[in-house]
């Protein structure tokens, strides 16, 4: 009598279901985690240190001593723009607009991928992490735009009192969202240490038995 296909199947099956192939520890997924973040938060601080204590210190040797109006944490207005343009020439606009599309892109960048990934890896919370995320592609968003607006109003002969505030607005801002990235991250970083330390109910992770 020809068997049928469900009954092949029961002769053959020995009751023990298939290996699988066990997935990464969360330990050893945490570990993996940090070393990227390890590697993009020195990548941030050498582009941090580079671009805006290095590149933009020694570009006021060819602005009369002038500050850049990246590192005018305060903001600026049109008289100072118009005495930093007078001061430089074309291929000193040219390199500062070159620094921009470098280092100046890069940081914002890098910094961020690091710290939003910091922020994942620490915050158990979607809502917190979204929190704690918005400063951050906030800060991109306003340090990308505010190359692009310090190279407008230098590249005018007559720089407009709205370009310049727009550009003055975004510096200052772009240091604001910066320090509170920054901010965030800490607390990412330190909320899971608590956690971890104290337990979910504050009760404390070492207290792993308790009397019944």
């Amino acid at each position: 009598m020809a068997r049928t296909r469900a009954q092949i199947a029961r002769k053959h099956f020995t009751g023990t279901p298939p290996p699988r192939t066990p997935d990464a520890p969360p330990q050893l997924q945490r570990s993996n985690g940090s070393l990227v973040i390890i590697a993009a938060a020195v990548a941030s601080v050498f582009l941090f240190w580079y671009f805006h204590l290095l590149a933009l210190g020694q570009m006021t040797q060819l602005a009369d001593g002038l500050a850049m109006p990246d590192m005018m944490v305060g903001g600026y207005d049109v008289g100072y723009v118009e005495r930093l343009r007078a001061a430089m020439d074309d291929d000193a606009r040219g390199q500062l607009s070159y620094l921009h599309k470098t280092a100046g892109t890069l940081f914002p960048l890098i910094f961020a991928f690091a710290w939003l990934l910091l922020i994942q890896l620490n915050t158990a919370r979607r809502w917190l992490r979204w929190v704690l995320w918005s400063p951050v592609l906030l800060f991109v968003v306003a340090d990308l735009w505010e190359n692009i607006a310090i190279d407008t109003v230098l590249a005018q002969a007559s720089p407009g009192a709205g370009d310049v505030l727009l550009a003055s607005t975004l510096t200052v801002l772009r240091w604001v969202l910066l320090l509170v990235s920054l901010a965030g991250g800490a607390v990412s970083v330190f909320g899971r240490r608590r956690m971890v330390h104290h337990g979910p109910d504050g009760g404390g992770a070492g207290t792993t038995a308790r009397s019944r």
